[in-house]
């Protein structure tokens, strides 16, 4: 059921506007099915979705996607995120806008996104581990690499918002 859902994502999107440098979902539609299941156990993961909204917004700003951000941006005003919040969240560190548990996971994200500059130590899993059991911290990193899969594929596109 879920692989001919992603199938029909897939030849949907084929058809929808979207300024890039060639239409991937019909190159490669193989790829975007796979990329699209990957997208469908993030949508299901347990973890509060206004933060899984930011953690994507905080992966996209980091990395500069336009597209992304303004997609991840519109997502969190759904979810109730504050003006406050997003305006915020560059500067999570310092903002007494998020949880020490939010600021946990903005700390992964950062560095899963900049993984090859300081990777994530022992201490850093340690720390995550007091707010988020196996599985938390998994489906956490899960939501981390899938929005860098997704941003990376927008920037190299040359998708535009």
């Amino acid at each position: 059921m879920a692989s001919l859902l992603n199938k029909t994502i897939v030849k949907v999107a084929r058809f929808i506007p979207v300024k890039n440098r060639f239409n991937y979902y019909k190159v490669a539609p193989e790829a975007l099915e796979n990329v699209m299941q990957m997208e469908m156990y993030v949508r299901k993961i347990k973890l509060d979705p206004k933060l899984k909204e930011l953690i994507k917004l905080l992966a996209s700003l980091i990395n500069g996607c336009p597209f992304c951000i303004q997609m991840h941006t519109k997502g969190a005003r759904k979810l109730k995120a504050t003006d406050e919040e997003i305006n915020e969240l560059r500067e999570w560190q310092q903002s007494s806008q998020f949880t020490d548990e939010e600021k946990m996971a903005f700390e992964l994200t950062e560095r899963i996104t900049l993984i090859s500059e300081s990777g994530v130590s022992d201490e850093l899993y340690e720390r995550a581990r007091q707010y988020y059991d196996e599985r938390e911290y998994f489906d956490l990193i899960f939501v981390i690499t899938q929005v860098n899969t997704w941003n990376r594929i927008a920037i190299l596109m040359g998708n535009e918002p």
